[in-house]
């Protein structure tokens, strides 16, 4: 299969959380809907999930659970320990950059009992990633997680994956529609983006798309979106004794956002403060990370997904 010429987008970004939503606690028990085996994460710095998996029958290697990457990514450093064969290249987009990584697939790719065959990998440095845990040796990404529904509680440190559909009939909440994706000719077309359409109130009427991303804890507006401009004049660069992280974007002014029926208030959003001039436009207007509600629902079988489900 080739791969050289995709460009995938890839949210890889650890990104700066200004993100104040306050959730009533929960009192519902910590198991799987559906008596679905859970597996065990474990999460770092509150928003990260982090599960053990097999490559090709080895391991088992920790990798981060990222909603928001197209594809599954690995380490260089494991890459060459597992001796993964290059399949060529494809480009890599993040918030504000563009490269060009590794693509090879992988035989085997396991979390706990699920087994994925013939899975797609691009290998690519971890940097931001692993000076948050180093001992993350990947990242596991829609290649992986579309074959399955995914249920993520993160009051109770949970996570659920289920290949027959049986959560779907248990889990209670209004079900929030995945857009339906305008692939390029160059992208991988079976390789769905999560996105959702929501309003907000400091962009007039028109929806703005935002891509559920498990791998960050900020709300993100890229730079350079027509529906966003308005918005973006407004954004304060952060001063003061702050991280690199912080330094690269600004914030937003506070924002109410209506995701179906249900309104959050006073939300903040940020935005970077510099792109390359490389960076392929995004399909979506931003980022929304799933941290910031108690539970989530992914219905990959159904495309949609439902926030804090009964």
């Amino acid at each position: 299969m080739k791969y050289a010429s995709s460009k995938l987008q890839l949210q890889i970004i650890v990104a700066v959380s200004f993100a104040t939503i306050s959730v009533p606690a929960l009192t519902a028990e910590s198991h799987c809907p559906a008596g679905i085996a859970s597996v065990t994460p474990r999460f770092v710095q509150r928003a990260l999930i982090v599960i053990p998996v097999r490559i090709n029958q080895k391991g088992p290697f920790d990798f981060m659970v990222d909603t928001g990457s197209q594809v599954t990514v690995i380490d260089p450093s494991l890459a060459a320990e597992l001796k993964l064969e290059s399949q060529g290249k494809a480009g890599l987009v993040s918030v504000a950059s563009f490269a060009q990584a590794s693509l090879t697939v992988l035989d085997t790719l396991e979390a706990d009992s699920h087994v994925v065959d013939r899975s797609p990998a691009m290998v690519q440095d971890l940097g931001p990633i692993q000076a948050a845990d180093p001992r993350i040796r990947g990242v596991l990404g829609e290649s992986f997680l579309a074959h399955f529904d995914l249920f993520v509680d993160y009051q109770h440190k949970l996570l659920c994956l289920d290949e027959t559909s049986a959560m779907r009939d248990s889990v209670r909440g209004e079900h929030v529609p995945f857009v339906i994706p305008q692939h390029p000719d160059d992208e991988l077309p079976f390789i769905e983006r999560l996105v959702i359409s929501v309003h907000l109130s400091g962009t007039g009427t028109r929806p703005i798309l935002l891509q559920l991303d498990s791998g960050s804890d900020g709300l993100i507006l890229y730079a350079g979106k027509e529906a966003n401009s308005d918005l973006l004049k407004q954004a304060t660069l952060q001063g003061g004794d702050v991280s690199k992280a912080q330094r690269a974007f600004a914030i937003l002014p506070p924002q109410n956002m209506r995701i179906g029926t249900h309104t959050l208030s006073h939300v903040y959003f940020v935005t970077p403060v510099s792109v390359q001039h490389n960076v392929p436009a995004m399909e979506a207007d931003g980022v929304l990370p799933t941290v910031l509600f108690q539970r989530v629902y992914f219905s990959h079988s159904g495309h949609f997904i439902v926030f804090d489900p009964k």
